[in-house]
């Protein structure tokens, strides 16, 4: 089965960047559509952003122009670049893969954006 591994996370000042990772533990799986959620301190999963295997993208209109999604299919990577971050960024960031029947989650990565 395939498994989803974040990295990148960590403590950033407020108007800070980071760049999220998520590798597929297999190669060659194809993912139709893969996206980040998060998760902050006693609140439910929310997503944050979504691209498709063609390049199709969505995000939540909080990030929307600060965060960017993108994805190399070769390699079956997906990154979110986060900039001018924001302390209501702070949350755990979770990898999410559709495959057309299942979801796969990563187990996140967390973000802490504090001055």
């Amino acid at each position: 089965q395939v498994q989803l591994v974040e990295s990148g996370g960590g403590v950033v000042q407020p108007g800070g960047s980071l760049r999220l990772s998520c590798e597929a533990s297999v190669t060659d799986y194809r993912f139709y559509k893969m996206g980040w959620y998060r998760q902050a301190p006693g609140k439910g999963r929310d997503w944050v952003a979504f691209m498709t295997s063609d390049g199709l993208t969505q995000y939540e209109d909080s990030v929307n122009g600060r965060f960017t999604i993108s994805r190399d299919n070769a390699n079956n990577m997906l990154y979110l670049q986060m900039d001018d971050l924001r302390p209501e960024d702070t949350a755990d960031y979770l990898c999410w893969g559709f495959d057309g029947g299942t979801q796969t989650w990563g187990k996140g990565t967390p973000v802490t954006v504090s001055s």
